[in-house]
């Protein structure tokens, strides 16, 4: 294994200003979210999932793993999401266990208002101000760190 290297001054510069930009964008993204919708970053997460999956159901497990959150947090989550009339629980297997989760026609709604929202969101804080060079590179920049960093991608198979 190489020697570590250290950062940087401008390295490190350029670091902290990424990280900020991040949490910025981040920070506005889950506001809008709220505002105009009502519903946290947690929730849009599970509504999406939800509402691109076919019939709008999933297994509790399924969504956990799409997720990449642990069952427990799924099941807090679905538990809040369910008061709040966006997701009901559904039986599945000869148990008869309450395994599976769909979409309410309140949970459709509020999928198709959030979808609206956050679009128009991500294009005015974040896709308006990027020149098509700027989106092209960010884009292949951005393949490249998912491929190399995601499970299974080249990193962990080094």
């Amino acid at each position: 294994m190489d020697e570590p290297r250290a950062l940087t001054t401008e390295e490190w510069e350029f670091w902290d200003l990424w990280t900020r930009a991040q949490r910025r964008l981040a920070d506005e993204l889950d506001r809008g979210l709220q505002e105009d919708c009502g519903i946290s970053k947690a929730e849009f997460s599970v509504l999406m999932t939800l509402w691109r999956s076919p019939d709008r159901e999933r297994r509790v497990g399924e969504l956990a793993e799409s997720l990449g959150w642990e069952k427990s947090r799924v099941a807090h989550m679905l538990t809040r999401m369910e008061n709040r009339g966006f997701v009901h629980r559904t039986e599945s297997g000869a148990s008869g266990r309450r395994t599976g989760v769909g979409l309410t026609a309140a949970g459709r709604s509020t999928a198709e208002r959030a979808v609206l929202h956050h679009g128009a969101n991500i294009r005015r804080h974040f896709l308006d101000g990027l020149a098509p060079a700027q989106a092209a590179a960010l884009r292949t920049w951005s393949r490249q760190v998912a491929d190399r960093e995601e499970p299974g991608g080249a990193q962990q198979e080094a």
